[in-house]
């Protein structure tokens, strides 16, 4: 395992500690507000102050770790699970549906992503789990095309053309043949993605598009502390962090997967 991995998954296992362990370790009510105690500043009893309702900005932090984190990975792999299936369709099955599903594809990718999770998140409402639909049927068709290249390149090889020769088809021939080969570069570009997933989540709650006051969810708090940033800028600081240290884990892990399949490959060579 090399160190880029083992930073991803240090990061991440750390987030996803907090973030089971919130209700045990939170040293206040998240969502109990005491306008007697509002914009203190970090202290022994508030390590990260408090904001604007009196609200403990740690205890907040904690908990939002499990709708930010939930959120993000539910968007990515309901996207990934949407596009395999698509890209696994327009690559192996028959011409007249591979041409069907190929233009399918290329009409939903005309539109801008974010532009289109816009659009669905306001036809299902604002909340958190539209939100994560909406990208999750924003992201769909990079993953279709993506896996469709996969699995293109993966039936060319001669070792799965002689198993099609041999007889082998169906399931076995995608379980023994094609996903061995589409399984590790489907694995870099998952990390990626639910790290730019996070990032959309978080972005787009910041519009008030996605979780609803008092949810205590990173983006949604960042959009709260914008009119203090001067006062107390630890309302913002704390969420921005932890977004961007979960961003950096997905993508630390990324990298490492990648550089680990790069030695692999060569080696097999």
């Amino acid at each position: 395992m090399n160190s880029l991995i083992t930073a991803g998954l240090l990061i991440l296992g750390m987030l996803g500690l907090a973030a089971v362990l919130a209700p045990f370790i939170m040293p206040h009510d998240p969502l109990g507000a005491n306008l007697l105690n509002r914009l203190k500043p970090p202290s022994f009893s508030y390590p990260l102050g408090t904001d604007h309702l009196g609200r403990c900005v740690f205890s907040r932090l904690l908990l939002g770790a499990r709708y930010t984190l939930c959120a993000g990975l539910l968007a990515s792999m309901g996207a990934l699970f949407l596009g395999a299936l698509a890209g696994l369709t327009a690559g192996l099955a028959k011409p007249g549906l591979r041409g069907v599903m190929n233009i399918f594809m290329d009409v939903v990718l005309a539109f801008p992503g974010l532009v289109l999770a816009l659009a669905l998140t306001g036809v299902m409402g604002p909340s958190l789990f539209s939100l994560a639909l909406a990208l999750a049927g924003a992201g769909w068709a990079w993953w279709g095309r993506f896996v469709r290249g996969l699995a293109v390149t993966a039936r060319e090889k001669p070792y799965v053309k002689g198993g099609i020769v041999c007889g082998v088809r169906g399931g076995r021939l995608l379980r023994y043949y094609l996903l061995p080969q589409v399984l590790p570069s489907t694995l870099v570009a998952a990390s990626f993605k639910t790290g730019w997933m996070i990032l959309g989540i978080s972005g787009l709650s910041y519009l008030g598009l996605g979780a609803q006051p008092p949810i205590p969810e990173w983006g949604a708090m960042l959009q709260e502390s914008r009119l203090y940033l001067t006062r107390a800028p630890w309302l913002m600081l704390a969420p921005g962090t932890m977004v961007t240290l979960a961003v950096l884990g997905f993508n630390f892990l990324a990298e490492g997967l990648r550089d680990a399949l790069e030695v692999r490959q060569a080696g097999e060579l």
